[in-house]
């Protein structure tokens, strides 16, 4: 089990940012801004896989994983409003999110069927975001010259991200979910996210004006593939999922509870 508490981050996301946020760079800003989008209507789909799983387990079950389903479902809650109002400005900025309509749309697909199904498919956007925030934090000062406002709440999602990675699998083998259907699952998962995120990021860059030049392919290239680049730096803890003992604590490390001491005044806790 996780104790995991909910937080108020204490930045201001009234205020408009430049849309070239991230440090000036075309590509890193649409990259970043493309996960945004598909955020809100994500974790909502995460909330309400994981409250359906603790519903569906037996009552003597329900009290072991009660507290956590709590915190999860309020960490996740407060990721979703504060990148909505995070989207709110790129919709101000001209930019169209197309990944959440489209998500929903296959969301529709598996609605009546057994709660595994949605919670396998969480467990497996759940390690998609588990290893890119352990990739965040250990290069965080790739966010360096970032609106530090934005700098902070994309590494206050990812130490949350970390913290939780655990639940929503944890649910599903409590409810005897398998793992050629974890697989399966995260096959599929696999390749939507990796399609919706190039496309969104495209169609961002394309109403940015930016999509033909050549320092935003160069900078994604390096981003992406290069030496400490995301896909190649997360290769292999994408790997480690279809290992039938694979278990998210066994990729653990210390970066999420560092980062939220260090930061500690940057969010209250919330009912402290």
């Amino acid at each position: 089990m996780t104790d995991l508490v909910v937080r108020r981050l204490l930045i201001d996301l009234e205020t408009p940012f430049e849309r070239h946020w991230h440090g000036g760079d075309a590509f890193r800003s649409a990259f970043f801004n493309a996960l945004s989008m598909s955020f809100p209507v994500g974790e909502q789909f995460f909330i309400d896989a994981v409250r359906n799983g603790f519903k569906a387990l037996p009552l003597h079950k329900q009290e072991h994983f009660r507290k956590e389903v709590q915190g999860f479902v309020g960490q996740e809650a407060t990721h979703r409003r504060l990148h909505g109002l995070f989207n709110g400005h790129l919709e101000q900025q001209g930019l169209q999110n197309a990944w959440g309509p489209r998500a929903l749309k296959r969301q529709k697909l598996i609605e009546g069927l057994d709660p595994r199904h949605a919670l396998a498919i969480t467990t497996g956007y759940e390690h998609f975001t588990a290893i890119f925030a352990d990739w965040m934090l250990r290069n965080h000062d790739l966010l360096d010259g970032a609106e530090p406002r934005l700098k902070t709440l994309w590494l206050w999602h990812s130490a949350e991200e970390s913290e939780h990675k655990s639940t929503a699998f944890d649910l599903y083998y409590a409810l005897g979910g398998s793992h050629d259907r974890r697989l399966a699952w995260f096959r599929r998962a696999t390749f939507f996210f990796l399609t919706d995120v190039l496309r969104q990021t495209m169609n961002n860059l394309q109403r940015d004006g930016t999509l033909w030049q050549w320092r935003t392919w160069k900078s994604g290239a390096s981003y992406l593939f290069g030496k400490r680049g995301v896909l190649r730096q997360s290769y292999r803890a994408w790997r480690e999922y279809f290992r039938k003992d694979f278990h998210p604590s066994q990729q653990e490390s210390d970066l999420s509870r560092r980062w939220l001491e260090s930061n500690s005044r940057n969010f209250s806790v919330v009912g402290a």
